[in-house]
């Protein structure tokens, strides 16, 4: 059939299951948008084009599939790259797409014009400069293929204006012929066996998860191993969900800010079954003294992450789910009661140095998450910011649904979880959304508000006002004599200022009020924000400072004692 060059984008989109964009408009995709009403595709206007790559992300992570985002040409394009670079770091199957000037304007400083596909080369891993209607099936196709296969990532598709207005014959094709792109899914069967028989032989293994397990949805079959053969479970932040945080073998997220035991158990294995993780630098610290005492099986889809950061013995290429497939049923059951009672030793002195577990003396952010996991059972997409208020939703929300955190891991981007919330609440409709975030980060995206209001969207939001930029704070506080500079900043009134948007508003200054108001905001049909003014220099802890080894940890003190840190003053209780 005979289609235009926007009706080709948007009939290729259908065909690969596309079911809503988040984007904005403009001068250089005026075509595309004159088209999309005709298909049944929901477009989410956002208020940022940097908040529509964000909130595509979230779509992705939420649901396993593509996010699509749309943007104008110039300073449209421009500001996707931000949330572009997010996903492509988090591994995230990702196609944006953007306006470009007519293929006679370009290279002539036209209005609006920049080399988008110049820009992001480095943050994709694909992108296309489409200026002839004929070449557009084809790119969608190969887009799509090369987000969404081997290990994700994001692709860019630029179109000229006359590429969106030309006429030609519309094929899509049925397959995708890459000889060079072409992902190993299963992995070398001699060295599954052997990664098995060295789980038969260790006496302290350990599985970390990482987010290749939550991509390939292979947590069924992570479960069914670590049960099978007694290994308790090690989680990056970014492969958490990868096992209910209830489960018995689930010992929770390790690194930086890892609970001590969890830390301990990495420095003290003698063998440890990566899955999916690419070992950064905020999971091992210092690598060579990573787990000093452990051999190393490393499971990844990406063979240039194995042996990137830390020494392997044994590397196995392949997506999680295939090796799994593979492995869990040349593993013999096993039991590791003694390794499991060293781990709860230490687990029951970490628990009892923890401000959660301990009489309310304060608005402390470990009361108002943990009250969220309460009040929604750990069933709830929870969204978080960067900073410390990600820290703290990890450490203390006890997530029970897989793919149940949405969060920046590696590129650490302040703002995204307002907008990657109305991602997800737009993918997973009948599942209850909480975003946590800082005071900071979310005045970055704030006006993402009024998008969801508009959309109809009933998201949660709870700010963790500190009145700081918290976690650069925390940081001039231990290592830079308490100088804070640029850190202090001044918030608007967060529940006037999500009136003004059309949300739910609440404020509150005092332990009492947690749970009335986060029951208040669920019990609201529409969106709902709550400002937790909680106590100003409260600091994450446990804290691994950089150049230590993860075991070398700023603790969170014993009740009525004080922490020594770094520089030889120490922390006092009322600050932990």
């Amino acid at each position: 059939m005979r289609l235009n060059g926007a009706q080709m984008v948007w009939e290729s989109l259908v065909r690969e299951g596309v079911d809503a964009i988040f984007g904005i408009t403009g001068g250089k995709v005026i075509p595309l948008y004159h088209e999309l009403t005709r298909y049944p595709i929901r477009q989410v206007t956002m208020r940022h084009e940097q908040a529509a790559a964000h909130a595509a992300d979230g779509y992705a992570r939420a649901t396993g599939k593509v996010g699509v985002c749309v943007a104008t040409s110039g300073p449209g394009a421009t500001n996707l790259v931000t949330g572009i670079a997010n996903a492509q770091m988090d591994s995230v199957p990702l196609v944006a797409f953007t306006g470009q000037v007519s293929r006679s304007d370009l290279g002539l400083d036209s209005f609006q014009e920049v080399d988008i596909t110049g820009i992001t080369m480095p943050i994709v891993k694909h992108n296309y400069l489409i200026t002839d209607v004929v070449e557009l099936p084809g790119a969608i196709k190969e887009a799509f293929h090369i987000a969404r296969t081997g290990r994700p990532g994001a692709v860019l598709i630029d179109i000229a204006v006359n590429g969106q207005t030309g006429e030609g014959e519309y094929v899509y094709p049925d397959e995708v012929d890459l000889p060079g792109f072409r992902p190993h899914l299963t992995g070398n069967r001699r060295q599954v066996k052997q990664a098995a028989q060295m789980l038969a032989e260790a006496e302290r293994p350990l599985i970390v998860a990482g987010r290749g397990v939550l991509i390939a949805g292979a947590w069924d079959l992570l479960r069914e191993l670590a049960e099978k053969a007694d290994i308790p479970v090690v989680t990056t932040l970014l492969g958490k969900t990868s096992l209910p945080e209830t489960h018995p073998l689930c010992l929770g997220m390790g690194g930086m800010h890892g609970e001590s035991f969890v830390n301990h158990a990495l420095q003290n294995a003698d063998l440890i079954l990566a899955i999916g993780s690419r070992f950064d630098d905020r999971f091992t610290s210092t690598a060579h003294t990573f787990a000093p005492r452990a051999k190393i099986i490393h499971v990844d889809i990406d063979p240039a992450e194995i042996g990137k950061r830390i020494r392997v013995d044994l590397p196995v290429v392949g997506d999680a789910l295939y090796v799994l497939r593979d492995l869990v049923p040349m593993v013999d059951a096993a039991s590791h009661s003694s390794w499991k009672q060293t781990i709860q030793a230490w687990r029951s002195d970490t628990e009892g140095r923890d401000v959660a577990n301990r009489d309310p003396h304060a608005l402390l952010p470990a009361h108002v998450v943990r009250a969220i996991d309460q009040a929604t059972q750990g069933q709830a997409m929870m969204v978080s910011d960067v900073g410390q208020n990600q820290m703290w939703e990890a450490q203390y929300y006890r997530h029970q649904r897989a793919r149940g955190l949405i969060t920046s891991g590696g590129l650490g981007t302040m703002g995204f979880a307002l907008p990657a919330a109305i991602g997800v609440a737009v993918g997973c409709p009948d599942l209850p959304v909480w975003v946590v975030a800082g005071d900071g980060g979310f005045q970055m995206t704030s006006q993402e508000m009024v998008t969801a209001v508009q959309e109809r969207l009933p998201i949660k939001m709870a700010v963790l006002n500190n009145g700081y930029l918290g976690m650069v704070r925390q940081w001039q506080e231990l290592f830079f004599e308490g100088n804070y500079s640029g850190t202090p900043i001044l918030g608007p009134d967060f529940a006037k200022l999500a009136e003004a948007c059309g949300v739910m508003g609440q404020t509150v200054k005092d332990h009492e009020g947690i749970m009335p108001a986060i029951e208040r905001a669920m019990a609201h049909d529409g969106p709902a924000l709550i400002d937790f003014q909680i106590e100003r220099e409260h600091n994450v802890f446990p804290m691994v400072p950089v150049g230590g080894a993860i075991h070398e940890m700023i603790r969170r003190p014993e009740e009525g004692m004080e922490a020594p840190l770094p520089n030889g003053s120490s922390v006092r209780e009322s600050e932990v």
